[in-house]
């Protein structure tokens, strides 16, 4: 099974696709659809959508692992975070690929073993699980993290 996991970012989402074969996880392939943040915000909207779009046209993952809303101090920042969740979504409902949310609490858990840990905890330890030859920006470990995140989920659950 191929999942993909997304961490939705208004400026950068980042992307990363794991198969799971019985017990063992192998990684396809990461990135970001980045966006400078002087063009208009609806434009990058779009290019979340339509790069998601891609991805899961080519890759056709069975299901997606994506970050839920947090709180966060800043309102906008909150609202523009949920319009980028929003595209990616749309996109995969559109790809008819099962969605999956996870709180970054769950996510780091998962991962790491501990809900607070850091940024940089969690793309070291994206790197051991899946043995990557160097460790990956923050918004692609994000994105591999919730990917093993379902993936770990995923197994629990059905031994129960």
């Amino acid at each position: 099974m191929l999942v993909l996991g997304v961490d939705p970012g208004s400026i950068v989402t980042g992307y990363g696709l794991i198969e799971k074969t019985k017990d063992n996880m192998k990684f396809i392939h990461a990135g970001a659809i980045s966006s400078p943040g002087t063009i208009p915000f609806y434009e990058r909207i779009h290019e979340i959508f339509r790069s998601m779009t891609e991805i899961m046209n080519r890759y056709q993952p069975a299901e997606m692992a994506i970050e839920d809303v947090f709180f966060a101090k800043n309102v906008k920042s909150s609202l523009k975070l949920g319009h980028a969740r929003g595209a990616a979504l749309i996109a995969a409902v559109s790809c008819g690929i099962k969605v999956f949310e996870y709180s970054p609490l769950e996510i780091k858990k998962s991962v790491v073993g501990y809900g607070r840990a850091g940024k940089d905890q969690v793309q070291a330890m994206v790197k051991v699980i899946l043995k990557l030859p160097a460790m990956l920006g923050p918004d692609t470990s994000d994105a591999l993290a919730a990917a093993i995140c379902h993936i770990n989920w995923t197994r629990y659950e059905k031994k129960y």
